[in-house]
Protein backbone atom coordinates (compact mmCIF):
# COMPACT_ATOMS: atom_id res chain seq x y z
CA UNK A 1 0.00 0.00 0.00
CA UNK A 2 2.84 2.42 0.86
CA UNK A 3 4.47 1.72 -2.50
CA UNK A 4 1.18 2.29 -4.32
CA UNK A 5 0.61 5.57 -2.54
CA UNK A 6 4.17 6.63 -3.24
CA UNK A 7 3.64 6.05 -6.94
CA UNK A 8 0.55 8.22 -6.83
CA UNK A 9 2.02 11.16 -4.96
CA UNK A 10 5.81 11.15 -5.11
CA UNK A 11 7.36 13.23 -7.87
CA UNK A 12 10.32 10.90 -8.13
CA UNK A 13 7.98 8.12 -9.16
CA UNK A 14 7.41 9.95 -12.42
CA UNK A 15 10.80 8.65 -13.52
CA UNK A 16 9.38 5.22 -14.24
CA UNK A 17 6.26 6.56 -15.90
CA UNK A 18 8.14 9.02 -18.04
CA UNK A 19 10.56 6.37 -19.21
CA UNK A 20 7.92 4.66 -21.30
CA UNK A 21 9.61 6.05 -24.37
CA UNK A 22 12.92 4.39 -23.42
CA UNK A 23 14.03 0.81 -23.73
CA UNK A 24 13.74 -1.04 -20.45
CA UNK A 25 17.37 -2.20 -20.44
CA UNK A 26 18.70 1.27 -21.23
CA UNK A 27 16.68 2.77 -18.43
CA UNK A 28 17.71 0.24 -15.79
CA UNK A 29 21.40 -0.01 -16.68
CA UNK A 30 22.53 3.21 -15.04
CA UNK A 31 25.22 3.81 -12.46
CA UNK A 32 23.76 6.30 -10.02
CA UNK A 33 22.92 6.77 -6.37
CA UNK A 34 19.43 5.27 -5.88
CA UNK A 35 18.71 7.96 -3.28
CA UNK A 36 19.34 10.70 -5.84
CA UNK A 37 17.44 9.71 -8.98
CA UNK A 38 18.26 11.13 -12.36
CA UNK A 39 16.29 14.06 -13.67
CA UNK A 40 14.10 13.00 -16.56
CA UNK A 41 14.47 15.30 -19.59
CA UNK A 42 11.41 17.53 -20.04
CA UNK A 43 11.11 16.32 -23.61
CA UNK A 44 10.47 12.78 -22.37
CA UNK A 45 8.05 13.96 -19.70
CA UNK A 46 6.06 16.18 -22.07
CA UNK A 47 5.50 13.30 -24.46
CA UNK A 48 4.50 11.16 -21.52
CA UNK A 49 2.01 13.58 -20.00
CA UNK A 50 0.25 14.16 -23.32
CA UNK A 51 0.02 10.45 -24.05
CA UNK A 52 -1.21 9.72 -20.54
CA UNK A 53 -3.82 12.48 -20.72
CA UNK A 54 -5.25 11.09 -23.95
CA UNK A 55 -5.25 7.60 -22.50
CA UNK A 56 -7.05 8.72 -19.34
CA UNK A 57 -9.82 10.40 -21.33
CA UNK A 58 -10.19 7.40 -23.65
CA UNK A 59 -9.75 4.53 -21.23
CA UNK A 60 -12.01 3.34 -18.39
CA UNK A 61 -13.11 6.84 -17.35
CA UNK A 62 -14.03 7.53 -20.95
CA UNK A 63 -16.04 4.31 -21.08
CA UNK A 64 -18.02 4.90 -17.91
CA UNK A 65 -18.92 8.49 -18.81
CA UNK A 66 -19.94 7.48 -22.35
CA UNK A 67 -22.24 4.89 -20.78
CA UNK A 68 -23.71 7.28 -18.22
CA UNK A 69 -24.33 9.87 -20.91
CA UNK A 70 -25.83 7.17 -23.15
CA UNK A 71 -23.56 7.44 -26.15
CA UNK A 72 -22.91 3.73 -25.73
CA UNK A 73 -24.54 0.81 -23.90
CA UNK A 74 -22.81 -1.87 -21.85
CA UNK A 75 -23.55 -5.44 -22.87
CA UNK A 76 -20.93 -7.42 -20.90
CA UNK A 77 -18.33 -7.27 -18.13
CA UNK A 78 -17.43 -3.88 -16.61
CA UNK A 79 -19.43 -1.75 -19.08
CA UNK A 80 -22.54 -3.78 -18.29
CA UNK A 81 -21.95 -3.20 -14.58
CA UNK A 82 -21.37 0.52 -15.08
CA UNK A 83 -24.53 0.75 -17.16
CA UNK A 84 -26.57 -0.32 -14.14
CA UNK A 85 -24.82 2.34 -12.02
CA UNK A 86 -22.68 -0.11 -10.04
CA UNK A 87 -19.58 2.05 -9.67
CA UNK A 88 -18.19 1.25 -6.22
CA UNK A 89 -14.76 -0.35 -6.02
CA UNK A 90 -13.52 0.78 -9.42
CA UNK A 91 -10.98 3.22 -10.92
CA UNK A 92 -7.95 2.51 -8.70
CA UNK A 93 -5.70 2.30 -11.77
CA UNK A 94 -7.15 5.46 -13.22
CA UNK A 95 -6.67 7.45 -10.01
CA UNK A 96 -3.25 6.01 -9.15
CA UNK A 97 -1.60 5.53 -12.53
CA UNK A 98 -3.29 7.69 -15.14
CA UNK A 99 -3.95 10.77 -13.01
CA UNK A 100 -1.95 11.21 -9.79
CA UNK A 101 0.81 8.83 -10.81
CA UNK A 102 0.59 9.78 -14.48
CA UNK A 103 -0.38 13.05 -16.14
CA UNK A 104 -0.44 15.09 -12.93
CA UNK A 105 2.85 13.74 -11.60
CA UNK A 106 4.59 14.17 -14.94
CA UNK A 107 3.30 17.74 -15.28
CA UNK A 108 4.57 18.69 -11.83
CA UNK A 109 8.01 17.25 -12.46
CA UNK A 110 8.30 19.30 -15.66
CA UNK A 111 7.38 22.41 -13.69
CA UNK A 112 9.91 21.66 -10.94
CA UNK A 113 12.72 20.96 -13.39
CA UNK A 114 12.17 23.76 -15.92
CA UNK A 115 10.54 26.75 -14.23
CA UNK A 116 13.78 28.70 -13.75
CA UNK A 117 15.59 27.90 -17.00
CA UNK A 118 13.00 26.76 -19.54
CA UNK A 119 9.64 28.24 -18.49
CA UNK A 120 7.98 27.44 -21.81
CA UNK A 121 8.09 23.78 -20.79
CA UNK A 122 6.73 24.75 -17.38
CA UNK A 123 3.93 26.70 -19.05
CA UNK A 124 2.90 23.73 -21.18
CA UNK A 125 2.94 21.55 -18.07
CA UNK A 126 0.78 23.96 -16.05
CA UNK A 127 -1.89 23.94 -18.75
CA UNK A 128 -1.86 20.15 -18.83
CA UNK A 129 -1.87 20.00 -15.03
CA UNK A 130 -4.92 22.28 -14.92
CA UNK A 131 -6.78 20.13 -17.43
CA UNK A 132 -5.98 16.91 -15.57
CA UNK A 133 -7.00 18.37 -12.22
CA UNK A 134 -10.26 19.62 -13.75
CA UNK A 135 -10.82 16.12 -15.13
CA UNK A 136 -10.18 14.61 -11.69
CA UNK A 137 -12.28 16.98 -9.59
CA UNK A 138 -15.13 16.99 -12.10
CA UNK A 139 -15.51 13.23 -11.74
CA UNK A 140 -14.96 12.87 -7.98
CA UNK A 141 -15.64 16.29 -6.42
CA UNK A 142 -13.28 17.04 -3.51
CA UNK A 143 -9.82 15.64 -4.29
CA UNK A 144 -6.17 16.08 -3.25
CA UNK A 145 -5.01 19.24 -5.01
CA UNK A 146 -2.95 21.86 -3.17
CA UNK A 147 -1.00 19.27 -1.14
CA UNK A 148 -0.81 16.65 -3.88
CA UNK A 149 2.30 16.08 -6.05
CA UNK A 150 4.61 17.12 -3.21
CA UNK A 151 7.48 15.35 -1.48
CA UNK A 152 10.06 12.88 -2.75
CA UNK A 153 11.25 9.35 -2.06
CA UNK A 154 12.90 10.45 1.20
CA UNK A 155 9.99 12.49 2.53
CA UNK A 156 6.86 11.56 0.57
CA UNK A 157 3.54 13.19 1.28
CA UNK A 158 1.40 10.09 1.60
CA UNK A 159 -1.73 11.73 2.95
CA UNK A 160 -2.51 14.98 1.15
CA UNK A 161 -5.55 17.00 2.14
CA UNK A 162 -8.73 16.69 0.10
CA UNK A 163 -9.54 20.21 -1.06
CA UNK A 164 -13.11 21.30 -1.66
CA UNK A 165 -14.03 21.45 -5.32
CA UNK A 166 -15.19 25.04 -4.89
CA UNK A 167 -11.73 26.00 -3.63
CA UNK A 168 -10.05 24.12 -6.47
CA UNK A 169 -11.99 26.14 -9.01
CA UNK A 170 -12.11 29.48 -7.20
CA UNK A 171 -9.00 29.35 -5.02
CA UNK A 172 -8.70 29.93 -1.30
CA UNK A 173 -5.98 32.30 -0.11
CA UNK A 174 -6.37 31.32 3.54
CA UNK A 175 -5.67 27.68 2.72
CA UNK A 176 -3.05 28.60 0.08
CA UNK A 177 -5.07 27.00 -2.71
CA UNK A 178 -4.46 28.38 -6.19
CA UNK A 179 -7.52 28.40 -8.45
CA UNK A 180 -7.53 26.42 -11.66
CA UNK A 181 -8.06 29.71 -13.47
CA UNK A 182 -4.89 31.18 -11.96
CA UNK A 183 -2.96 28.02 -12.73
CA UNK A 184 -3.91 28.40 -16.39
CA UNK A 185 -3.09 32.13 -16.35
CA UNK A 186 0.29 31.36 -14.82
CA UNK A 187 0.95 28.78 -17.51
CA UNK A 188 0.04 31.23 -20.26
CA UNK A 189 2.37 33.85 -18.77
CA UNK A 190 5.25 31.36 -18.83
CA UNK A 191 4.90 30.96 -22.58
CA UNK A 192 6.14 34.53 -23.12
CA UNK A 193 9.31 34.12 -21.06
CA UNK A 194 12.81 33.45 -22.47
CA UNK A 195 13.50 29.74 -22.40
CA UNK A 196 16.74 27.81 -22.78
CA UNK A 197 14.88 24.74 -24.01
CA UNK A 198 11.74 24.75 -26.11
CA UNK A 199 9.53 21.83 -27.12
CA UNK A 200 9.55 20.55 -30.68
CA UNK A 201 8.96 17.03 -31.91
CA UNK A 202 8.46 15.89 -28.31
CA UNK A 203 5.20 17.86 -28.30
CA UNK A 204 2.76 15.29 -29.71
CA UNK A 205 0.00 17.80 -30.32
CA UNK A 206 1.38 21.14 -31.54
CA UNK A 207 5.08 20.39 -32.20
CA UNK A 208 6.14 23.29 -30.02
CA UNK A 209 3.91 25.93 -31.63
CA UNK A 210 3.52 28.40 -28.77
CA UNK A 211 0.71 30.36 -30.47
CA UNK A 212 -1.39 27.19 -30.58
CA UNK A 213 -0.60 26.44 -26.95
CA UNK A 214 -1.86 29.90 -26.05
CA UNK A 215 -5.07 29.15 -27.94
CA UNK A 216 -5.36 25.89 -26.02
CA UNK A 217 -4.85 27.66 -22.70
CA UNK A 218 -7.37 30.39 -23.39
CA UNK A 219 -9.94 27.89 -24.66
CA UNK A 220 -9.28 25.86 -21.51
CA UNK A 221 -10.25 28.96 -19.53
CA UNK A 222 -13.53 29.02 -21.46
CA UNK A 223 -14.10 25.36 -20.61
CA UNK A 224 -13.47 25.90 -16.90
CA UNK A 225 -15.74 28.95 -16.85
CA UNK A 226 -18.46 27.06 -18.69
CA UNK A 227 -18.26 24.21 -16.17
CA UNK A 228 -19.09 26.50 -13.23
CA UNK A 229 -21.39 28.86 -15.16
CA UNK A 230 -24.63 27.66 -13.55
CA UNK A 231 -23.21 27.70 -10.01
CA UNK A 232 -21.10 30.87 -10.36
CA UNK A 233 -22.48 32.86 -13.31
CA UNK A 234 -20.73 36.11 -12.38
CA UNK A 235 -17.29 34.52 -12.16
CA UNK A 236 -17.87 32.52 -15.34
CA UNK A 237 -18.94 35.64 -17.21
CA UNK A 238 -15.90 37.57 -16.00
CA UNK A 239 -13.51 34.85 -17.18
CA UNK A 240 -15.20 34.53 -20.57
CA UNK A 241 -15.07 38.32 -21.06
CA UNK A 242 -11.40 38.24 -20.07
CA UNK A 243 -10.68 35.70 -22.79
CA UNK A 244 -12.81 37.38 -25.45
CA UNK A 245 -11.03 40.68 -24.79
CA UNK A 246 -7.83 39.08 -26.11
CA UNK A 247 -9.36 38.83 -29.59
CA UNK A 248 -10.40 35.90 -31.79
CA UNK A 249 -6.83 34.82 -32.50
CA UNK A 250 -6.34 34.02 -28.81
CA UNK A 251 -8.67 31.00 -28.84
CA UNK A 252 -9.17 27.90 -30.96
CA UNK A 253 -11.27 28.91 -33.97
CA UNK A 254 -10.20 26.20 -36.41
CA UNK A 255 -10.50 22.44 -36.28
CA UNK A 256 -6.87 22.29 -37.36
CA UNK A 257 -5.85 23.76 -34.00
CA UNK A 258 -7.82 21.37 -31.77
CA UNK A 259 -5.90 19.92 -28.85
CA UNK A 260 -6.10 16.21 -29.57
CA UNK A 261 -3.70 13.40 -28.73
CA UNK A 262 -2.63 11.42 -31.82
CA UNK A 263 -2.43 7.65 -32.06
CA UNK A 264 -1.20 5.11 -34.59
CA UNK A 265 -2.04 1.67 -35.95
CA UNK A 266 0.66 -0.35 -34.18
CA UNK A 267 -0.23 -2.43 -31.15
CA UNK A 268 0.43 -0.42 -28.00
CA UNK A 269 0.04 2.87 -29.81
CA UNK A 270 -3.61 2.62 -30.82
CA UNK A 271 -6.47 4.83 -29.76
CA UNK A 272 -7.68 3.41 -26.39
CA UNK A 273 -11.29 3.25 -27.60
CA UNK A 274 -10.12 1.10 -30.53
CA UNK A 275 -7.85 -1.06 -28.39
CA UNK A 276 -10.71 -1.87 -26.05
CA UNK A 277 -13.61 -2.20 -28.49
CA UNK A 278 -11.81 -3.95 -31.35
CA UNK A 279 -8.80 -5.74 -29.81
CA UNK A 280 -9.06 -6.69 -26.15
CA UNK A 281 -12.81 -6.54 -25.31
CA UNK A 282 -14.85 -6.44 -28.54
CA UNK A 283 -18.02 -7.81 -26.91
CA UNK A 284 -18.47 -5.36 -24.04
CA UNK A 285 -20.30 -2.35 -25.47
CA UNK A 286 -22.12 -0.99 -28.50
CA UNK A 287 -24.22 1.95 -29.66
CA UNK A 288 -26.86 3.16 -27.20
CA UNK A 289 -30.42 2.96 -28.53
CA UNK A 290 -31.08 6.32 -26.87
CA UNK A 291 -28.35 7.97 -28.92
CA UNK A 292 -29.44 6.15 -32.07
CA UNK A 293 -33.05 7.27 -31.66
CA UNK A 294 -31.98 10.87 -31.05
CA UNK A 295 -29.88 11.08 -34.20
CA UNK A 296 -32.51 9.24 -36.23
CA UNK A 297 -35.09 11.91 -35.36
CA UNK A 298 -32.62 14.65 -36.21
CA UNK A 299 -31.64 12.92 -39.49
CA UNK A 300 -28.08 13.56 -38.40
CA UNK A 301 -25.45 12.72 -41.04
CA UNK A 302 -22.75 12.13 -38.41
CA UNK A 303 -24.32 8.86 -37.25
CA UNK A 304 -22.57 6.55 -39.80
CA UNK A 305 -19.29 8.35 -39.14
CA UNK A 306 -19.59 7.83 -35.40
CA UNK A 307 -20.93 4.24 -35.45
CA UNK A 308 -20.89 1.32 -37.89
CA UNK A 309 -23.96 0.31 -39.88
CA UNK A 310 -25.58 -3.13 -39.64
CA UNK A 311 -27.44 -3.65 -42.94
CA UNK A 312 -27.68 -7.44 -42.47
CA UNK A 313 -29.67 -7.20 -39.25
CA UNK A 314 -33.39 -7.50 -39.97
CA UNK A 315 -34.22 -6.11 -36.52
CA UNK A 316 -32.07 -3.00 -36.94
CA UNK A 317 -33.23 0.62 -36.91
CA UNK A 318 -33.53 2.28 -40.31
CA UNK A 319 -32.55 5.94 -40.47
CA UNK A 320 -32.12 8.50 -43.23
CA UNK A 321 -28.38 7.82 -43.22
CA UNK A 322 -28.23 4.04 -42.87
CA UNK A 323 -29.27 1.00 -40.84
CA UNK A 324 -27.98 0.69 -37.27
CA UNK A 325 -28.36 -1.59 -34.29
CA UNK A 326 -28.42 -0.08 -30.83
CA UNK A 327 -29.05 -1.52 -27.39
CA UNK A 328 -30.99 -0.06 -24.47
CA UNK A 329 -28.73 0.98 -21.62
CA UNK A 330 -28.98 -1.80 -19.02
CA UNK A 331 -31.50 -3.54 -21.27
CA UNK A 332 -32.56 -7.15 -20.83
CA UNK A 333 -33.09 -8.16 -24.47
CA UNK A 334 -30.74 -10.72 -26.06
CA UNK A 335 -27.54 -9.11 -27.29
CA UNK A 336 -27.15 -9.30 -31.08
CA UNK A 337 -24.21 -11.12 -32.58
CA UNK A 338 -21.08 -9.04 -33.04
CA UNK A 339 -21.66 -8.49 -36.78
CA UNK A 340 -25.05 -6.99 -35.97
CA UNK A 341 -23.86 -4.47 -33.39
CA UNK A 342 -23.18 -0.86 -34.23
CA UNK A 343 -19.82 0.00 -32.70
CA UNK A 344 -17.50 2.99 -32.80
CA UNK A 345 -16.59 3.89 -36.37
CA UNK A 346 -13.73 5.76 -38.02
CA UNK A 347 -14.33 9.18 -36.44
CA UNK A 348 -13.79 7.80 -32.95
CA UNK A 349 -11.29 5.00 -33.55
CA UNK A 350 -9.94 5.31 -37.10
CA UNK A 351 -9.67 2.39 -39.49
CA UNK A 352 -7.09 0.61 -37.33
CA UNK A 353 -6.79 2.68 -34.17
CA UNK A 354 -5.22 5.85 -35.56
CA UNK A 355 -7.95 8.35 -34.61
CA UNK A 356 -6.97 10.94 -31.99
CA UNK A 357 -8.56 11.43 -28.59
CA UNK A 358 -10.06 14.91 -28.66
CA UNK A 359 -9.46 17.02 -25.56
CA UNK A 360 -10.21 20.72 -26.31
CA UNK A 361 -11.87 21.53 -29.63
CA UNK A 362 -13.13 24.23 -31.94
CA UNK A 363 -16.71 22.98 -31.80
CA UNK A 364 -16.50 23.03 -28.00
CA UNK A 365 -15.42 26.69 -28.08
CA UNK A 366 -18.34 27.57 -30.36
CA UNK A 367 -20.96 25.83 -28.22
CA UNK A 368 -19.54 27.38 -25.03
CA UNK A 369 -19.84 30.84 -26.55
CA UNK A 370 -23.32 30.10 -27.92
CA UNK A 371 -24.39 29.25 -24.38
CA UNK A 372 -22.65 32.35 -23.03
CA UNK A 373 -24.36 34.69 -25.49
CA UNK A 374 -27.70 33.03 -24.74
CA UNK A 375 -27.14 33.79 -21.05
CA UNK A 376 -26.54 37.42 -22.05
CA UNK A 377 -29.75 37.46 -24.16
CA UNK A 378 -27.67 38.11 -27.28
CA UNK A 379 -29.62 35.79 -29.56
CA UNK A 380 -27.89 36.94 -32.74
CA UNK A 381 -24.48 35.80 -31.56
CA UNK A 382 -25.95 32.75 -29.80
CA UNK A 383 -27.46 31.60 -33.09
CA UNK A 384 -24.26 32.32 -35.01
CA UNK A 385 -22.09 30.35 -32.58
CA UNK A 386 -24.65 27.52 -32.35
CA UNK A 387 -24.50 26.93 -36.09
CA UNK A 388 -20.73 27.41 -36.03
CA UNK A 389 -20.47 24.59 -33.48
CA UNK A 390 -22.62 22.24 -35.54
CA UNK A 391 -20.63 23.07 -38.66
CA UNK A 392 -17.29 22.54 -36.91
CA UNK A 393 -18.40 19.17 -35.55
CA UNK A 394 -19.82 17.96 -38.85
CA UNK A 395 -16.73 19.12 -40.71
CA UNK A 396 -14.49 17.33 -38.24
CA UNK A 397 -16.55 14.15 -38.52
CA UNK A 398 -16.33 14.21 -42.33
CA UNK A 399 -19.85 15.27 -43.38
CA UNK A 400 -19.63 16.25 -47.04
CA UNK A 401 -22.71 18.44 -47.56
CA UNK A 402 -23.39 20.44 -44.43
CA UNK A 403 -25.19 23.19 -46.34
CA UNK A 404 -27.80 20.71 -47.54
CA UNK A 405 -28.38 19.45 -44.02
CA UNK A 406 -28.91 22.99 -42.78
CA UNK A 407 -31.32 23.71 -45.63
CA UNK A 408 -33.29 20.51 -45.13
CA UNK A 409 -33.46 20.77 -41.33
CA UNK A 410 -33.99 24.42 -40.37
CA UNK A 411 -35.70 23.58 -37.06
CA UNK A 412 -32.70 21.57 -35.93
CA UNK A 413 -30.14 24.28 -36.65
CA UNK A 414 -32.19 27.31 -35.58
CA UNK A 415 -32.56 28.30 -31.94
CA UNK A 416 -36.19 28.91 -31.03
CA UNK A 417 -38.52 29.13 -28.04
CA UNK A 418 -37.64 30.24 -24.52
CA UNK A 419 -34.13 30.20 -23.09
CA UNK A 420 -34.53 26.73 -21.58
CA UNK A 421 -35.50 25.26 -24.93
CA UNK A 422 -32.64 27.01 -26.69
CA UNK A 423 -30.17 25.82 -24.04
CA UNK A 424 -31.47 22.30 -24.59
CA UNK A 425 -30.80 22.68 -28.32
CA UNK A 426 -27.23 23.87 -27.70
CA UNK A 427 -26.36 21.16 -25.19
CA UNK A 428 -27.99 18.42 -27.28
CA UNK A 429 -25.82 19.34 -30.26
CA UNK A 430 -22.78 19.51 -28.01
CA UNK A 431 -23.70 16.06 -26.62
CA UNK A 432 -23.76 14.71 -30.17
CA UNK A 433 -20.46 16.35 -31.07
CA UNK A 434 -18.72 14.89 -28.01
CA UNK A 435 -18.95 11.25 -29.11
CA UNK A 436 -15.50 9.93 -28.21
CA UNK A 437 -15.26 12.12 -25.11
CA UNK A 438 -17.98 11.16 -22.66
CA UNK A 439 -16.37 13.20 -19.87
CA UNK A 440 -17.27 16.54 -21.44
CA UNK A 441 -20.83 15.47 -22.24
CA UNK A 442 -21.19 14.15 -18.67
CA UNK A 443 -20.16 17.57 -17.34
CA UNK A 444 -22.76 19.32 -19.47
CA UNK A 445 -25.51 16.94 -18.42
CA UNK A 446 -24.81 17.33 -14.72
CA UNK A 447 -24.75 21.12 -14.81
CA UNK A 448 -27.74 21.68 -17.13
CA UNK A 449 -29.89 18.54 -17.12
CA UNK A 450 -29.65 18.36 -20.92
CA UNK A 451 -30.12 16.42 -23.02
CA UNK A 452 -33.07 14.66 -21.44
CA UNK A 453 -31.89 11.16 -20.55
CA UNK A 454 -33.93 8.35 -19.04
CA UNK A 455 -32.75 6.41 -16.02
CA UNK A 456 -32.09 2.76 -16.82
CA UNK A 457 -34.75 0.17 -15.98
CA UNK A 458 -32.69 -1.73 -13.40
CA UNK A 459 -30.38 0.76 -11.67
CA UNK A 460 -28.10 -0.02 -8.75
CA UNK A 461 -29.57 0.43 -5.28
CA UNK A 462 -26.86 3.03 -4.71
CA UNK A 463 -28.31 5.26 -7.43
CA UNK A 464 -31.92 4.11 -7.76
CA UNK A 465 -33.58 7.28 -9.04
CA UNK A 466 -31.03 9.18 -11.11
CA UNK A 467 -27.99 8.87 -13.31
CA UNK A 468 -24.95 8.94 -10.97
CA UNK A 469 -23.58 12.42 -10.37
CA UNK A 470 -20.05 11.43 -9.35
CA UNK A 471 -17.72 8.48 -8.97
CA UNK A 472 -16.85 6.69 -5.73
CA UNK A 473 -13.33 7.20 -4.43
CA UNK A 474 -11.06 4.24 -5.26
CA UNK A 475 -10.50 1.61 -2.58
CA UNK A 476 -6.74 2.21 -2.46
CA UNK A 477 -7.29 5.88 -1.68
CA UNK A 478 -9.86 5.06 0.99
CA UNK A 479 -7.31 2.81 2.67
CA UNK A 480 -4.16 4.88 2.19
CA UNK A 481 -5.61 8.31 2.95
CA UNK A 482 -8.40 7.53 5.38
CA UNK A 483 -7.45 10.49 7.58
CA UNK A 484 -8.38 13.01 4.89
CA UNK A 485 -10.89 11.34 2.61
CA UNK A 486 -14.46 12.64 3.05
CA UNK A 487 -16.31 10.45 5.54
CA UNK A 488 -18.80 9.07 4.93
CA UNK A 489 -17.89 8.82 1.28
CA UNK A 490 -20.33 10.81 -0.86
CA UNK A 491 -22.91 8.69 -2.65
CA UNK A 492 -23.12 8.79 -6.42
CA UNK A 493 -26.43 10.62 -6.04
CA UNK A 494 -24.74 13.57 -4.30
CA UNK A 495 -23.90 16.41 -6.65
CA UNK A 496 -20.44 17.81 -7.20
CA UNK A 497 -20.19 21.48 -6.22
CA UNK A 498 -20.87 23.03 -9.63
CA UNK A 499 -23.67 20.66 -10.70
CA UNK A 500 -27.41 21.21 -10.44
CA UNK A 501 -28.79 18.01 -11.97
Amino acid sequence: MIQSTLVRYSLAAALGLAAMGCKKDDFLNVNTDPNRPLTVPPSVLLTGVQATTGFAVGNDLGRVTALLIQHTAGIANQPRTYDTYQLRGSYDNQWNQELYGGGLNQSQQIINNTQDTSPVYAGFAKLLKAYNFAFTTDLWGDVPYSQALQGNLATPNLQPRFDKQEDIYKGNAQLEIQSLFDLVREGLADLDKPSALKPGADDLVYKGDIAKWKQFGNTLLLKLANTISVKEPALATAVIKEVLAKGPSAIITSNANDFQVPYGTSVGNQNPFYAYNYVTRPDDQMLSQRFLDSLRVLRDPRLPLFFTTTPANSAATTTAVGIFTGYDNAGTAPVPIRANRSRYNAYVVGASGEAPVRIITNFQRAFILAEYYLSQNDLVNAQKLFQEGITASMTKAGVTDITKYFTDNPKVVTLAGDNKRMLNQIITQKWIAWVGNGYEAYNDYRRTGYPRLAIVTNPSSESPTSIPSRLFYPNTEITANSTNIPTPQPLTTELVWWAIK
